[in-house]
Formats: C-alpha cells, sequence, structure tokens
C-alpha cells in the first residue's frame, strides 16, 4: 500500500493542464459494447480506476489498443459470456463502480446483461434500483443467478421496447446504463428526471455519432428513438471539471499564482462562482482560469445577510464530489460556513482527521458540517492520516500541503484512482510530495 509524505507551506506557482474528466471515460469505455466496430477515444486519464476498466474490457473478449497513455481503441466485436462467471470478473468488476455500467449495453446487444455489485468509494448507500427499473421498464427481467455480487437481466426474445419513464432519482450511472440500453429498443424512449450533466451530454453526443438518435441532450427530458445498427466513431474526453475544482481550491490555500490550462469553461457550471463565494479571486482567460496568490479571502453572506450553505445537487447544481475540497479550503477563510452533503452520508466523516490538524469544523450530523475559518491566522500543523476516498483524499492532500510540518496520508491508491500522476504534477509546481510504500 503506498503512502505519500507532504512537506508542507511551499507555496506552488506555475501552470497546470487538467487530465480527461473520469467519470464521462468510464461511461463512453463502456459505450464501446454497443458496436462491433472500432470506437476510438482520446484525452484519456491515465489513472487507476480507467486502466482496471480497460482490463475489465480485455477480460470480456474485447479487442484493446492502447495507442498511448491518453488513447485507446476498442473494439467489441466478440464478447466472451462464460467470462462472466469467473473469480477475475468478480474480482475486476467489484473494484469498480464504473463497471455497473456495462450491463446497459451488453443487454442492448446480445439479450443478457449483468451489473456486479459494485466497489468504488465507500461513502455511503449508493443504491441501483435506478437502473434495474429503468430496464425492467424497457421489458428485461431479472434472471436468479449462483453469483450473488451479479444482478443478471435478460431482454425478452423479441428485444427490448422503448417507453415512457420517470426516474425516482437523476442518478447519472443510472441515465447512462438507460440510455445506452435504450438506442437499441424498438420506438421510441423518453426519459423524464434523467440526470444531465456534461459526461451524459458527452456519452449522448458520442451515441450519436455510432449512429443513434437521441434528442434533448442538456436537458432532464431525452428521447431516443432505437436503431438497429450502430458503427464505430471517435471521441474526445472533456477536461475534468471535478481536477480543475480541486486545482482552484489547491490554488488558493496554497498557490502563489496558478494558471490551470484548457478547462473547459462551458462545462463548469457553477463551480468557479461558488469558490468565489467563499471570496477566492478567479480570473478567466480565454479557456484558462488563473487564481493569484490570496493572502485572504472572506466568505459572503447571502443578500439577506443570513449563513453562507454551500450544498450540492444534480446538475446543473454544485457536484458533490467537490464539497471536500470547498470544506478544506474553507478552512483558512475569514468567515463561516455550513458544507451540507445532500446527497452521500459518509462523505463528510473524514473531518476528524482535519480537526487534529487544528480546523474548526463542527460535525452537525452525517451530512452536515459548519467551518469557522482561520482567516490565515492560525496555520494547521502535520498529521497521519488514512485516505477514505477519491476526493476526501485530495482535500487531505491540499490540508497538508497547507500544514506546518511534514504530513503522511496512507492509502493513496484512493488518491490514484482519480488522479493521474498527481504527486509529479504538484512537485512540478514546487510542492513537496513523496511516494512511499
Amino acid at each position: 500500500m503506498s503512502s505519500f509524505k507532504i512537506k508542507g507551506g511551499n507555496k506552488l506557482n506555475g501552470v497546470i493542464v487538467p487530465q480527461g474528466a473520469k467519470n464521462e471515460a468510464m461511461q463512453v469505455i463502456c459505450a464501446a459494447l454497443l458496436t462491433e466496430e472500432p470506437v476510438t477515444i482520446t484525452n484519456l486519464p491515465d489513472i487507476l480506476d480507467i486502466n482496471n476498466l480497460i482490463e475489465l474490457m480485455k477480460g470480456m473478449g474485447v479487442d484493446v489498443r492502447r495507442t498511448s497513455k491518453s488513447e485507446v481503441t476498442l473494439q467489441a466485436k466478440d464478447i466472451n459470456h462464460e467470462y462472466f462467471d469467473t473469480e477475475d470478473f468478480h474480482e475486476r468488476a467489484t473494484r469498480l463502480r464504473g463497471s455497473v455500467m456495462i450491463l446497459g449495453p451488453l443487454l442492448a446487444r446480445f439479450g443478457n446483461g449483468y451489473m456486479p455489485r459494485p466497489g468504488g468509494d465507500k461513502i455511503g448507500r449508493r443504491r441501483l434500483d435506478t437502473h434495474l427499473i429503468g430496464l425492467q421498464n424497457l421489458g428485461a427481467s431479472m434472471e436468479t443467478t449462483d453469483m450473488e455480487y451479479c444482478y443478471h437481466l435478460v431482454a425478452p426474445e423479441d428485444g427490448l421496447k422503448g417507453t415512457y419513464m420517470l426516474l425516482d432519482e437523476a442518478s447519472v450511472t443510472g441515465t447512462a446504463n438507460i440510455v445506452m440500453a435504450a438506442v437499441m429498443a424498438k420506438g421510441t424512449t423518453t426519459i423524464y428526471n434523467a440526470a444531465c450533466e456534461p459526461y451524459i451530454q458527452q456519452l449522448c453526443h458520442l451515441l450519436n455519432s455510432m449512429g443513434a438518435h437521441i434528442s434533448g441532450i442538456a436537458s432532464n427530458l431525452l428521447t431516443i428513438v432505437g436503431v438497429k445498427s450502430r458503427h464505430g466513431a471517435e471521441h474526445r474526453i472533456l477536461p475534468d471539471m471535478i481536477e480543475v475544482g480541486s486545482f482552484i481550491g489547491l490554488a488558493a490555500m496554497v498557490g502563489d499564482g496558478i494558471r490551470i490550462k484548457n478547462v473547459g469553461k462551458e462545462q463548469l457550471g457553477i463551480i468557479p462562482d461558488t469558490f468565489r463565494r467563499l471570496g477566492i479571486d478567479i480570473v478567466q482567460e480565454n479557456d484558462d482560469i488563473i487564481v493569484p496568490r490570496q493572502d485572504h479571502y472572506e466568505i459572503e453572506s447571502f443578500l439577506d445577510g443570513s449563513f453562507m450553505t454551500i450544498a450540492d445537487a444534480p446538475w446543473p447544481g454544485l457536484t458533490p464530489d467537490l464539497l471536500s475540497v470547498l470544506l478544506v479550503v474553507s478552512t483558512q477563510a475569514k468567515g463561516s460556513v455550513l458544507i451540507h452533503q445532500k446527497m452521500f452520508e459518509s462523505r463528510l466523516f473524514f473531518v476528524d482527521k482535519l480537526i487534529d490538524m487544528g480546523a474548526q469544523i463542527i460535525l452537525c450530523d452525517p451530512h452536515r458540517a459548519v467551518v469557522v475559518g482561520h482567516d490565515h491566522q492560525i496555520q494547521l500543523h502535520a498529521g497521519r492520516m488514512t485516505s477514505p476516498d477519491i476526493r476526501a483524499g485530495i482535500a487531505l492532500l491540499i490540508a497538508a500541503m497547507s500544514a506546518q510540518g511534514t504530513s503522511q496520508i496512507d492509502n493513496v491508491g484512493q488518491i490514484d484512482r482519480g488522479y493521474q500522476n498527481i504527486e509529479g504534477r504538484l512537485n512540478a509546481l514546487g510542492a513537496c510530495i513523496r511516494r512511499i510504500e
């Protein structure tokens, strides 16, 4: 198991480029299962979760040609259906949350789909009902299986059929699974309360370029007219908006002037404005974001003078993946803020590690924490901690870089799942991070 040793107190300066979006990459890789022709994906992030998903695809019989770390061509001409009964499939699939998205395309194309009970971040309950109910609405039936770790769905003999459905929640991966199945269903499928994050928009654009007919993209009402044939395509992944937000938070806490290049500003939504509510100065220049040195930043109040609250919400609301970073950045602001994590009940539990470092945080309940900022009057002190999930891991890394002394973060494989060569990229800006085994 790897750990990071971090010498805190260094100011970072320079230029950094965000990787391709992890969540989008998961979806478009799974979409390659819908056709026997090659699908080429560029701007791929070279991270643990994506590399594990590609290995899973190889095990399923997909021909994988990795022309570079950032480009892959997938051709699902033949699928080894016996692989789904193997221990290797179990081990690989259950390590990945994104593996759930093989279900929709397998069900649509082959009439049989498998969805492992996935792993990923331990951030609370993440139910799969939306996936399963949506596919059952298209006519699929649940089959019993000897594999306790896996769901098995079967399409009717005459194929899936389009229908109207209202999703019980705007699940991103649930929407992706249902859309990928619906593109091959007979007739028209209408999905209301669909997720409309940029990842879903990009998936829909790829599917259309493969021959699908999807309208309503970027809204929560998608209409899909089923087609029989799909062909290959090329697709470029957007910059990762979670990494962009992480770098904004990093620049605010420990930066001496950082330029984040090629951020895909049209897809960032309210992320920059949320950081501005904490008082952080952000300059947008073409498709770059510049965060000057922040010796002082003050949390805003609402227009009526009431206490600032930052909460997650489905797109175009604030992504829950950035609340951990926003919470850490708030510890050095002037003023107080309520961080309200509505979607996952275990995601704020990492704050006990920040409290041990000297942060003033009150954990009200599993979903809410009040942060009283130090206004840079009190520096966090070093500590030893363990990364519980990807986003808490990067938040703890930012805290450690701002702290006095040398910190150690264990289980940094969690960070590797979502951030590409993070220590190398940050060391190039002036950080002092050493990986140890």
